[in-house]
């Protein structure tokens, strides 16, 4: 079992009988949906997910996994997502598989949002690459303001699961992401973006030596 199962494996301990899941994107979230549809499979767990992307949509209903929509949920008890970077305060940059808009929605709106990476993914402060979701329409515009703070910007090939762009800027330090966040969203035309500062209940983390828990 690599570590990005074993961290999924710890996670679905925390999963229980009549739950509403949020079940999140990228290649750890999608270890934890297969271990999650074994069990349901096996008729050990009787839950219901809502899926943060197409992706995991689709590798939820391949593995047996009955799945609510947004609408039909009447609550989400725990989300379990994965993260590109975490930092000590267990700040999160996500998005790398472009699904951070729909994943923002769903872990914010979760009792719990429980977060499941390896040990590459853990750092003293974030910065880089952080994921943005963008309006077709405000792209030239934004790229313009962008420039103007020198902050380099580049758009990807393909389109997000909502229909709009998606584009990486590369912001050499972070000191405050939850204001960063929030000022990234106040630009008109921005969907979203990949920095998550808050509503992160625990981080599982999987080393090479076990399994660390981080908390808030």
């Amino acid at each position: 079992m690599d570590l990005k199962e074993q961290a999924a494996a710890e996670a679905l301990k925390h999963v229980r009988n009549g739950m509403i899941l949020g079940l999140g994107s990228g290649s750890t979230s999608a270890a934890f949906i297969r271990l999650l549809g074994q069990r349901v499979r096996a008729r050990k767990l009787h839950i219901q997910g809502v899926p943060t992307s197409k992706a995991s949509e689709k590798l939820a209903k391949k593995n047996g996994i009955p799945l609510l929509t947004l609408e039909q949920a009447r609550r989400i008890d725990l989300a379990i997502d994965g993260a590109d970077a975490v930092d000590s305060k267990l700040r999160l940059i996500k998005g790398g598989g472009g699904a951070h808009a729909r994943e923002k929605v769903i872990d914010y709106a979760a009792k719990r949002f429980m977060v499941i990476v390896d040990e590459t993914k853990m750092r003293s402060s974030l910065a880089g690459w952080v994921p943005l979701e963008i309006l077709p329409f405000a792209l030239p515009e934004i790229s313009r303001l962008f420039s103007k703070q020198g902050v380099r910007l580049i758009t990807r090939a393909r389109k997000s699961d909502n229909g709009n762009v998606l584009a990486d800027a590369f912001i050499r330090k972070i000191p405050n992401p939850s204001a960063l966040e929030i000022s990234l969203n106040q630009i008109p035309g921005m969907v979203e973006n990949g920095i998550f500062s808050r509503n992160v209940s625990q981080v599982i983390v999987a080393t090479s030596t076990g399994i660390r828990i981080l908390r808030r």
